[in-house]
């Protein structure tokens, strides 16, 4: 039998989630630069029991510019991965948790994140860049 599948995600669920806008002043400003906020994410991982990892991804969203009046949204969502091939090396899992399964729950993590902020009172945001989490691991690698 040849196993195709190296993992499985078997739960997904939003660990934290947080809107920071500190006053109306800010709500208003914020309104005007929504489009300019840059996505940042971070990706972490935990080794559970049998053969399971709970991968963290924490998405950002935020003014880049150095100014008191912005506001803050963040979402951390975790997939709990488990590790079907009991055979593979270091590279091929730590390509599989931060390419593959970010490849496979970043649509719905996005979605999540972007009616949050439109839930929060903003308008409806495209995020432009589509997120190339293979460029991202090589650059991460050399």
């Amino acid at each position: 039998m040849i196993m195709t599948k190296k993992y499985e995600i078997v739960l997904k669920y939003i660990k934290d989630i947080s809107v920071e806008i500190p006053d109306a002043e800010t709500f208003v400003f914020s309104r005007e630069f929504i489009t300019k906020y840059s996505l940042g994410i971070n990706i972490t991982t935990n080794s559970l029991k049998n053969d399971m990892i709970e991968v963290t991804t924490k998405l950002t969203y935020l003014d880049p510019k150095d100014n008191n009046k912005k506001s803050h949204f963040e979402i951390s969502y975790s997939s709990v991965v488990k590790i079907i091939d009991k055979n593979l090396d270091k590279k091929t899992l730590e390509k599989i948790l931060l390419c593959d399964v970010q490849n496979e729950i970043y649509p719905g993590l996005e979605k999540i994140l972007i009616k949050l902020i439109k839930d929060s009172g903003f308008p409806e945001l495209k995020l432009d860049k589509k997120v190339d989490f293979e460029r991202l691991y090589q650059q991460r690698m050399n």
